[in-house]
Order: structure tokens, then sequence, then C-alpha cells
């Protein structure tokens, strides 16, 4: 079995795995979409983190984990946990970034839909580095989350311009409190 991480599952997937594929997975755009009540926020005051939404044209780094047979179930649970927050479970085929046919038939990918009670949609660039700014939760700050995104997308070289987008006007608003 393969889990597709394109969020914080990148640089701390928090699992033993067998294998680790970088990959593209294609018809879906990541975004800063999500609240996140549980995680980089609380219920009265959610954090944002990504998924991913449906664009026919557009295509999503991100990282595939192998997991070993014996353990997959317990990960499983303990993915169900983590990502309980108005995400479901999907398959969907991992590809290499130039090639036609899949690296992986089907991965286990955590998408949250528009229509989840954790969504909290479309926002300006600022205005969503703004609401991370003032985001923690059990897990840390929301400022963690998208720097280390960030920095994780740039270590595997992939390009990702909403993230980096929402990098920029964080460290400008981390910035602008600092002076």
């Amino acid at each position: 079995m393969w889990i597709f991480g394109y969020g914080s599952l990148i640089w701390r997937p928090g699992f033993a795995f067998e294998a680790r594929q970088p990959g593209l997975i294609r018809g879906f755009r990541r975004v800063f979409y999500q609240g996140s009540p549980d995680h980089r926020g609380v219920p009265n005051a959610p954090g944002r983190v990504v998924t991913l939404l449906p664009d026919p044209g557009a295509t999503t780094f991100g990282v595939a984990f192998k997991l070993g047979a014996s353990e997959s179930a317990r990960i499983l649970q303990q993915l169900d946990v983590r990502e309980q927050g108005g995400y479901e479970r999907h398959l969907l085929p991992v590809f290499a970034p130039d090639q036609n046919a899949p690296l992986i038939d089907e991965a286990l990918v955590y998408l949250a839909g528009v229509d989840n009670p954790h969504y909290l949609g479309e926002a300006p660039v600022e205005a969503i580095a703004d609401h991370v700014l003032r985001s923690h939760g059990p897990s840390g700050p929301n400022t963690e989350y998208v720097l280390r995104l960030a920095e994780a997308l740039r270590a595997e070289g992939a390009h990702d311009p909403h993230v980096f987008a929402i990098e920029r006007a964080l460290r400008q608003l981390l910035e602008d409190s600092a002076l």
C-alpha cells in the first residue's frame, strides 16, 4: 500500500515506511483553503492547511510512501485520526513528471472537498497569511506548517506558486511584526 502526501506528510510523515517516492498527482491543485480545528488551530479558531481541489490541467507534487504489509492497518488508523478534520480517503495514480504511465497505480490520498464542515474557502493571499500568523493548535503554530511545507517543496525541486505566495506574504508579516 502507498500513501501520497502533499502537505505535512512530505516533511513529517510520522510513520515507518519501506520506500519513499516523489511524484505528481494529476488533475488537482494544492490550496490553503482547508480549516484545521485539531492540529494547526482549535475548534473556535481553526488554522489553514492544504487540500487538493479538482483542476483538470493541474499537477501537484508530493511524496508517496510505501507501507509495510504488517504495519499498514495500524498506520491507516493513525492517519485516519490525523486527517479527521474533513478529509476523506481517495485512490489516485502517482506519476513521474515526464512519464505518461503511472509510477504507482493507486496511492491513498486524503482530500478535503468544498462541502466538508471545515472548508474555509478561497481568500486573498494576504488574508490567508494573516490567518496563518494568528493560528496555533496542538501540533504547533500554523506558521510552521506553511514555512516547513515551502522548504520541503524547494528541497525536492518542486514549484508551487500558491504555497510560495502564502510563504512570501507570511514572511513579510513576520518581518513587519518584528519591527
